[in-house]
């Protein structure tokens, strides 16, 4: 049976004349279609370790919205878009305090620990060793020097490494929140019909992937259609709202799940550039982040279940491809028809 037969309607008839589609016939279809959707998804992963994004997203849009293709790229529902007030948000359940102003409690305890930590064994070494007090200066002025360094040459990298690797390692809750912030991004980007191309979750492995001291995790994007409407200074509404639910999914994800943001402040500011750039008033910024809030918020709590198993894959280092599959398989069809 060729693939092509299972885009079609097949059946026997009954003495009515009405067709119905037999349970094997159904399965088939089903098992021929799967295997071309993980065939071209396995494509896709080629195309993209080449670099070449274009043939990739090409793929993609050839099996959009296709039977057993690809029926959730780009098939989010979203709600309408208009003026939602603070108090619409409060009645789906969102407080934007806590969404919208982030603060990593996490990596700023690690750190005020390691700083406490610092000074004691400094004090310890001093004692241990017998260390004059211009020995103690040199050592001081050693180590401000290297932080000097490090925030010049490599605006904090280092030390960004260090405290993320630290954190990943100590902090169960921590590595836990990256992941879920980095499958929110990756998840309302599939679903809003912008392709991700490769994700990190921690400043090691960007730094091996990369060659990047100065990121800590981060998903990144097919995005050569927004990169030219932003260099004509020209954004399509539709190009925006689908940047701006991007930008706030991961603090949304963090929101729904631990009750509170903690990292994407970067993120956050991005897009309160991006608005700024295009000349939005802080009325039209206001109205603009409300509702991609709420469409996003809404999005994520319909595909809970994509969501998690998505973590989860990415967690394990799946590829683009495998992430994308296992997103197509968690979501039901009546989700995105």
């Amino acid at each position: 049976m060729g693939t092509a037969i299972c885009y079609s309607y097949l059946g026997l008839s009954n003495r009515h004349g009405h067709k119905f589609q037999t349970s094997s016939t159904a399965n088939s279809c089903t098992s021929e279609a799967t295997s071309l959707r993980r065939q071209v998804l396995e494509h896709l992963d080629k195309e993209l370790a080449k670099g070449d994004e274009k043939a990739a997203l090409s793929l993609v849009k050839d099996l959009q919205g296709k039977p057993g293709g690809l029926r959730c790229f780009g098939a989010g529902r979203q709600v309408p878009q208009r003026l939602y007030t603070l108090d619409e948000l409060k009645l789906n359940g969102i407080e934007t305090v806590s969404l919208l102003s982030p603060v990593d409690e996490t990596l700023g305890s690690i750190e005020r620990n390691l700083q406490i930590a610092a000074v004691l064994g400094g004090v310890a070494a001093w004692n241990a060793l017998g260390l004059s007090p211009q020995q103690v200066l040199y050592i001081s002025l050693g180590l401000l020097f290297l932080f000097t360094v490090d925030q010049i040459s490599f605006n904090g990298g280092i030390g960004s490494l260090f405290l993320d690797t630290i954190g990943h390692t100590f902090s169960q809750k921590y590595h836990n929140r990256v992941i879920q912030h980095e499958a929110g991004h990756f998840l309302i980007a599939y679903l809003l019909g912008i392709l991700p191309k490769g994700y990190t979750l921690s400043s090691l492995e960007a730094l091996k992937k990369e060659g990047s001291l100065n990121v800590q995790a981060g998903t990144s994007f097919v995005d050569c259609e927004f990169i030219e409407e932003v260099n004509t200074g020209k954004v399509s509404a539709s190009m925006l709202n689908r940047f701006s639910c991007i930008a706030l999914a991961g603090v949304a994800t963090e929101y729904l799940l631990y009750g509170y943001a903690e990292g994407g402040q970067a993120d956050i500011n991005k897009l309160d550039a991006l608005l700024k750039s295009l000349g939005f008033t802080q009325k039209k910024a206001d109205s603009q982040v409300r509702w991609a809030v709420l469409n996003t918020i809404l999005l994520l709590r319909r595909h809970e279940e994509a969501r998690a198993n998505l973590a989860g894959a990415m967690s394990a280092g799946r590829s683009i491809g495998d992430c994308i599959d296992i997103i197509e398989e968690a979501i039901d069809v009546a989700d995105v028809s």
